[in-house]
């Protein structure tokens, strides 16, 4: 059984689970599930966890050992098992393998126990991994919950979920000053709303109160940049660019993505300007469903003239990338952001902002 974060606690009251698996790289909702799951357990009798981490001399074993084994110390336990990498190898396939049958056998009789239940969690799992038999086995047994990035237009229905919760009355400008300054960082977000709930109760905030307290921890990747020059919203790229240098990220990493959609968007417009349809645009270049908005606003707002600049400064910026330390490769990506949609009016300009 396959949910998200916004189902589960619909999912918990819907009765006992014997195997949870929470996989993904957002670390509030990975933090929240888990605290959720477990506090939920706790109210059933599961007073005990037994934790596990697969390191690399992990004996896996261990885990059908346990699940065998008689507690001394509570009559119902949570075994947690952390895995650290989703290459488990063959042991821990096959361990995990034998696990899931055993599990299989054992809550799929009609007096199925309620005694034992297994949260795994981790990175995010790639398909191979997903795609396992001991995976599915135990998918099949329990819940997987698979954690994705909240997008930005999901934004104020979380804030607001989250705002009722803690019975923090903000205003609407400081609603969306939360969601500007810390997009891409529910963890900061939380934090934040934590000490606005401790510092005013339930009393209305004010974006004035409240801005002297705040601090900017939005923090981005470089596919949400992408994301944003697809939009077309370049101001969003470069204060994204700006963020990102703040941080510390190399532009070696920035450069190939930019590289790599820019060459794609170019195969693109080329298809559509030969006549060829989105449909099977799509279809080649593997667009997913969800994707695909930002794929048509970005292929009808901008021309191929302007899509090769960008291809011919790309190549630019990522030579002197390499030959050069006197340029400010943050400034460049800035500028190829504009070239992409404005390149008839950057074409004029050097990229010698030394």
């Amino acid at each position: 059984m396959k949910i998200y974060h916004n189902q589960l606690d619909n999912t918990l009251r819907q009765g006992f689970k014997p195997v949870w698996l929470v996989f993904g790289d957002e670390p509030w909702q990975k933090d929240n599930s888990l605290a959720v799951i477990k506090a939920h357990a706790k109210k059933q009798g599961f007073s005990e966890v037994i934790r596990f981490s697969s390191d690399a001399s992990f004996d896996w074993q261990q885990l059908l050992d346990e699940y065998q084994a008689l507690s001394l110390f509570a009559s119902q336990r949570i075994i947690e098992v952390e895995l650290t990498t989703v290459k488990v190898g063959d042991s821990g396939n096959k361990a995990l393998l034998a696990l899931a049958e055993r599990l299989t056998q054992d809550f799929t009789g009609a007096h199925a126990p309620q005694d034992v239940m297994f949260i795994f969690h981790g990175a995010k799992l790639d398909a191979a991994s997903a795609n396992r038999k001991w995976f599915k086995s135990l998918s099949q047994l329990g819940c997987y919950l698979p954690l994705y990035d909240i997008e930005l237009k999901a934004m104020p229905q979380w804030l607001n979920n989250q705002t009722r919760q803690r019975q923090v009355n903000i205003s609407s400008e400081l609603n969306a000053l939360l969601i500007e300054l810390y997009e891409g960082n529910l963890l900061a977000l939380a934090q934040e709303l934590d000490k606005l709930a401790l510092l005013f109760g339930s009393q209305p905030i004010s974006i004035e109160q409240a801005e002297p307290l705040i601090l900017k921890q939005a923090k981005f990747n470089p596919f949400q940049v992408i994301d944003a020059l697809l939009r077309g919203d370049c101001a969003k790229c470069i204060v994204m660019l700006d963020q990102l240098q703040q941080e510390g990220m190399a532009p070696a990493q920035l450069i190939w993505v930019f590289h790599k959609e820019i060459n794609q968007l170019y195969s693109m417009l080329n298809q559509l300007a030969q006549g060829e349809s989105l449909a099977n645009i799509y279809k080649e270049f593997r667009i997913w469903d969800k994707r695909k908005p930002l794929y048509q606003h970005a292929l009808t707002h901008i021309k191929l003239d302007n899509i090769k600049r960008a291809m011919s400064r790309i190549a630019d910026i990522d030579l002197l990338s390499k030959t050069s330390s006197e340029f400010n490769i943050f400034i460049l990506l800035a500028d190829l952001c504009i070239t992409v949609y404005h390149g008839e009016k950057t074409a004029a300009f050097s990229l010698n902002y030394g």
